[in-house]
């Protein structure tokens, strides 16, 4: 299937590893233009530079998804370079603290709403005047299994990814008359540097390869994942590109599950 991407500007956040680069790979390989954000300046210049020795155009921009000013920068450096903005990406969030609940201090709370949510509020406030000027686009939300089967380790984030499903569904309905096709797509247990960290320790702890202590964590706290295996960041990437070609043009305010089988309700 031909996705028929070329010319596209895609904005990517969190672009230079994990998800967001395996997102970048695949809207790049069905020729879209690919703007790609990240904190991390070394990382996001490594893997822009990757990019472009394989052929593709890349633009990447420093910016933290907690500072209204750095979107504002991403937005404007994106619109002059390209002139336009057809795809955005909120890829960008992720988790470093975990425990009870009442573990979790407020400043943890606030910190993990504004790089999880509020950044990809704001980003989106600013893009939407964009593609509506141009008659339309795709808006794709990158939440997580957590927003509808919580772990209770991580309530936190889990009420991050609960409020960005809900926040895709709103938009849809906001601006489905503009042509705005706004997605969620739920990854789980995908090679991330932190799963990759997480098996890494169990590896060590039981001695036991990086195989089996998937095998093992899955069997123990995904019970429903029934595929046994890490999930790779292009197999998010697909439905991603997919959902960003016309042949996803009567899709809006849909999420889509990328976990292997992992929740457990229909």
């Amino acid at each position: 299937m031909e996705l028929n991407l070329k010319g596209k500007v895609a904005i990517v956040t969190g672009g230079s590893k994990g998800i967001g680069k395996g997102i970048a790979t695949a809207l790049l390989k069905e020729g879209a233009i690919v703007v790609i954000t990240a904190r991390n300046a070394d990382e996001l210049e490594d893997t822009a530079a990757m990019f472009r020795l394989q052929g593709n155009e890349v633009l990447a921009v420093v910016a933290d998804m907690a500072k209204e000013a750095d979107l504002q920068h991403l937005v404007t450096t994106t619109i002059q370079q390209y002139g336009h903005i057809d795809i955005l990406v909120n890829n960008a969030g992720g988790i470093d603290t975990f425990g009870p609940l009442e573990t979790i201090t407020m400043d943890q709370w606030r910190r993990i709403f504004e790089v999880n949510f509020f950044g990809q509020v704001a980003l989106t406030n600013l893009v939407i005047p964009h593609l509506k000027k141009q008659g339309g686009g795709r808006i794709i939300n990158i939440s997580s299994e957590n927003a509808e089967q919580p772990d209770p380790n991580m309530g936190h984030y889990n009420a991050t990814k609960a409020a960005l499903n809900n926040y895709s569904k709103t938009l849809s309905q906001n601006y489905g008359k503009d042509n705005i096709l706004v997605n969620t797509v739920s990854p789980a247990f995908i090679k991330t540097p932190l799963v990759d960290d997480m098996l890494e320790g169990i590896s060590k702890e039981k001695g036991i390869s990086i195989v089996d202590a998937a095998k093992q964590f899955l069997k123990e706290n995904r019970p429903y994942q029934v595929l046994g295996r890490v999930g790779l960041p292009e197999e998010t990437g697909g439905i991603v590109a997919f959902l960003a070609s016309d042949h996803a043009a009567f899709i809006t305010g849909a999420v889509f599950r990328v976990d292997g089988g992992s929740v457990g309700t229909v």
